[in-house]
């Protein structure tokens, strides 16, 4: 008990009161509360810096408080809450929440006279993320405030952040209220209540393949994923009941959870009751995230490689792989017929490869393509789509092909087909909302430099941060200090593997990149030595695709230029690619499409080119750090 209040394990902050019980309590009584919960939470006792950081919240909160009330009653039924743990986010506690009748207001407190960029983006992260994934916040107005204790200025707004010293904290904190002023919150139901937050996809794949459910993610719900894994069930299902060859293609943006659909369906195809065990595999072409996937999961069942996979079963091979359903993560990547040749001795391109293994089934098969638009980055993968209606043509069975309508046009060999839009993941999940990302990158990457900032001003209302510097290690402090203590955040290096990026810190060279463990970098905490938080790794958009960072620091090198009208590539000499310009501007979608909350573009200060490049960046609606 503490001051009338139990503090236990069950509840997911280090203390919980009204105002009332609050201006009650010894500061003593509270620092003990913290402590208990912070020795229970992380296994060890609050260092000095953190216990005074404690005193300071209480006076301050002390003072403010006592005088709101005695203006304004109502305030003693108001509910404090200290170190709120948000759920399935280690390390991420707001340091107080405050809760009035229709009001959740978020304080952050920094011992600082100077404000940093990364503290204001911390706090309305807390904003953000309450507001979108906490059940008892969505018909809420939830304000982000940041306190900083030693600051002489009294009041400042950046966005929808109130900066304020302690002297300003009790005008600021009256005016948000008084906006909406309602009967008080239920502490316990607020403390209680669900909170679903967007996992990562490796996250979420070792959630799924241990068995315990994924959130109910509102952004998934609305975005039709739990339509998508229903469409290709029923897929399966007609397959096999019908004893059928069918070819399901689901096509998405950038970030719209094709690959978790793709884990699920093979989850649930494993230990679900869909279909019989090991009647399904996940395989990718994509090396990195199949040894990151395999890392996470600590299982090379469930994802494979597809090149050792088609090694084993395709070509003149006469073995038969025990799954019926075959999910190929990014299947417009599939090689074609020359790249084969050259790399495996044979002439069928991939899709040709698996046709052919479902013939040999002799019952049912499903082939599930999960279709990325715009991200060929690879010599061999230019032909696309079509080469899988090019298979169904050169195969003598009948395959049924399910897909969205944009692409029914593309198969016209295939038996019949059955349209559903539920095929089709137009929303990014991977932004927090921030829909305009995509079309941010696709406006810039056209160089229509003024309809990509307008998507910027939009991305930065949903919480996306975009930012420029040419000062690497102002890029570097900004995300170290953003995500201080936040045990599940990462953060890292990106570059192009042809920007020549070594010289100005960004190791993206052949011989660096083969040196990094991909698995590690992605997955391990950031105390890591091999985590990518170290910053002293890169990772390409080869190494990148398909995964992500919360907040990558993403470098532009000298292999896309700005000539004033358009980017453009230097020339490469010997390369194979029928469009190597194409590549080029593939990769760099790849690069700026892996942030969760945002990314830092980072220009090298090296010469008039890259002034070009930054300027360009700038008009585009890069900020400044």
């Amino acid at each position: 008990m503490t001051d009338g209040l139990t503090v236990s394990a069950d509840i997911p902050c280090g203390w919980h009161g009204p105002v009332s019980s609050f201006l009650k309590l010894e500061q003593a009584s509270l620092l003990t509360a913290l402590s208990t919960r912070h020795l229970r939470v992380m296994g060890m006792q609050p260092d000095g810096g953190q216990e005074e950081a404690w005193r300071g919240e209480y006076t301050i909160l002390a003072a403010t408080l006592g005088e709101i009330v005695a203006s304004t009653p109502r305030a003693k039924d108001w509910i404090v809450v200290f170190e709120y743990e948000l759920p399935r986010e280690r390390g991420r506690r707001p340091d107080v929440v405050i809760l009035t009748g229709s009001q959740v207001m978020v304080l952050e407190f920094k011992e600082a006279s100077a404000l940093l960029r990364a503290h204001v983006d911390q706090v309305a992260a807390y904003a953000r993320d309450l507001r979108h994934y906490h059940a008892a916040s969505h018909d809420k107005l939830v304000d982000p405030v940041l306190v900083l204790t030693r600051s002489p200025e009294l009041r400042r707004d950046l966005g929808d952040v109130r900066v304020v010293n302690p002297q300003g904290l009790q005008e600021v904190i009256s005016a948000l209220e008084s906006r909406a002023p309602d009967e008080p919150i239920d502490a316990k139901a607020w403390i209680d209540a669900d909170y679903s937050p967007l996992p990562s996809l490796v996250s979420a794949a070792r959630r799924i393949f241990e068995h315990e459910p994924l959130p109910q993610i509102r952004k998934a719900q609305s975005a039709g994923i739990p339509d998508t894994i229903a469409e290709i069930v029923a897929a399966a299902n007609q397959a096999r009941e019908a004893q059928e060859l069918h070819l399901a293609l689901i096509t998405g943006v950038p970030g719209s959870g094709k690959t978790l659909v793709g884990l699920q369906f093979v989850y649930e195809n494993h230990f679900g009751d869909t279909g019989s065990k090991r009647s399904a595999v996940f395989l990718s072409g994509n090396g990195p995230l199949v040894e990151v996937l395999q890392y996470a999961l600590k299982s090379k069942v469930f994802v494979q490689d597809v090149h050792g996979f088609l090694k084993q079963y395709g070509g003149s091979s006469n073995r038969t792989p025990e799954e019926h359903i075959w999910v190929y993560d990014e299947a417009q990547r599939a090689w074609d017929a020359q790249r084969v040749r050259e790399k495996r001795g044979h002439d069928r391109s991939e899709p040709e490869d698996f046709l052919n293994i479902g013939s040999r089934k002799d019952s049912w098969a499903l082939m599930v393509g999960l279709i990325g638009e715009g991200q060929e980055i690879y010599l061999g993968e230019e032909a696309g789509l079509k080469q899988w209606n090019d298979a169904i043509k050169k195969t003598s069975d009948s395959w049924v092909v399910h897909c969205p309508r944009k692409i029914e046009d593309v198969f016209e060999a295939a038996e019949r087909l059955d349209i559903s839009e539920s095929l089709d993941l137009d929303t990014s999940l991977r932004t927090h909302l921030a829909e305009d990302v995509q079309g941010w990158v696709q406006d810039l990457l056209d160089g229509r430099l003024d309809a990509a900032a307008a998507h910027s001003e939009a991305m930065e209302k949903q919480g996306f941060r975009l930012y420029l510097t040419r000062d690497l290690q102002q890029a570097t402090s900004y995300v170290r200090e953003r995500y201080r203590s936040e045990q599940d955040k990462r953060y890292g290096f990106l570059g192009s593997s042809k920007g020549r990026l070594n010289p100005f810190g960004i190791p993206t060279d052949f011989y660096s990149t083969r040196r990094m463990k991909v698995g590690p970098w992605y997955y391990d905490d950031p105390d890591s030595v091999e985590s990518c938080c170290r910053l002293d790794s890169a990772a390409t958009e080869f190494q990148c695709q398909g995964l992500e960072l919360d907040l990558p620091i993403v470098g532009w090198g000298v292999d896309l230029r700005w000539d004033g009208r358009i980017w453009q590539s230097p020339p490469q000499r010997r390369s194979q690619a029928r469009d190597p310009h194409k590549l080029r501007l593939n990769s760099y979608r790849v690069l700026l499409t892996r942030g969760r909350d945002g990314v830092v573009l980072y220009v090298p200060d090296g010469g008039a080119a890259f002034d070009a490049d930054f300027a360009a960046l700038r008009e585009a609606g890069g900020r400044g750090l």
